[in-house]
């Protein structure tokens, strides 16, 4: 479905600096949402077509939690900034919230990760180096830059992190040993000769479709790290479902375990 009228809704996003990621998403979840209410221009319908919609993907899709929340902000995001609403008029009030079982994080032994790494060569083991000593997201790690790794400091600079946030977090020591980060730490001028270069750069160039089909080099892809530590994980032959944001998890259980403040991890 293109239509002046998705245009004008990327072309809000892109002006607002809205990563690609989020562009997509809002998209997909807004035209979701037209399509499910027979193509009726939004502006047409009201808050009880939205809680109708939010309700069908859980009662109905039993989509998760972040899913339906994920769809919602989509929905506010073009209500309130592309369309203009004032905020009392989207009070929505009570609605069927998706529900998902408690489940406990996967959490991987310091002998589980090590086997792993065995099996990991390359940026694709540095990048997860990176994921279990400084507590990365995927795409955190994917988008890291030279200048956002202080190895004076032994601090990782996470800029527009999860909810737009930024961040510092530690950088293992182990991780200056890694032949990719050691390129970089004995060019002390890197930070500020390529200092905004990507830290993990795409094999290839692509044409950024956002940037009047520049030509430029990306980041590496999330999924082909994603695909590289799975396959890991399967030669390793461990029993868990662990992903990438396993190591997440288990960095900040093993500083748990070594006395490190609740409130700080």
């Amino acid at each position: 479905m293109s239509s002046p009228f998705i245009q004008s809704i990327r072309d809000h996003l892109r002006a607002r600096h809205y990563s690609k990621r989020t562009e997509k998403t809002y998209i997909y979840w807004i035209l979701n949402y037209i399509r499910f209410h027979n193509r009726v221009h939004p502006n047409n319908l009201t808050t009880d077509h939205i809680i109708q919609y939010l309700e069908y993907l859980a009662l109905k899709q039993k989509v998760t939690p972040s899913t339906q929340k994920t769809a919602l902000n989509a929905l506010m995001y073009l209500y309130k900034r592309v369309l203009g609403w004032d905020a009392s008029a989207l009070e929505l009030g009570d609605f069927h919230r998706a529900k998902t079982p408690s489940k406990l994080p996967i959490v991987l032994s310091k002998a589980e990760i090590r086997l792993i790494f065995s099996y990991l060569q390359g940026e694709y083991l540095t990048c997860a180096k990176m994921m279990y000593g400084s507590g990365l997201r995927v795409m955190e790690v994917c988008r890291l830059r030279v200048k956002d790794v202080d190895f004076e400091r032994l601090t990782v600079t996470v800029n527009d992190g999860k909810g737009r946030k930024n961040r510092v977090t530690t950088l293992s020591e182990a991780c200056l040993a890694d032949p990719t980060l050691c390129a970089f730490k004995k060019y002390p001028n890197a930070p500020f000769e390529f200092g905004w270069q990507y830290l993990f750069p795409a094999k290839e160039r692509s044409i950024d479709k956002r940037e009047n089909n520049a030509i430029r080099r990306h980041h590496i892809h999330d999924r082909s790290l994603q695909r590289a530590f799975k396959r890991a994980v399967n030669l390793s032959q461990i029993s868990k479902p662990a992903s990438c944001h396993s190591l997440r998890h288990s960095f900040a259980t093993h500083l748990l375990e070594r006395g490190a403040d609740i409130r700080t991890v």
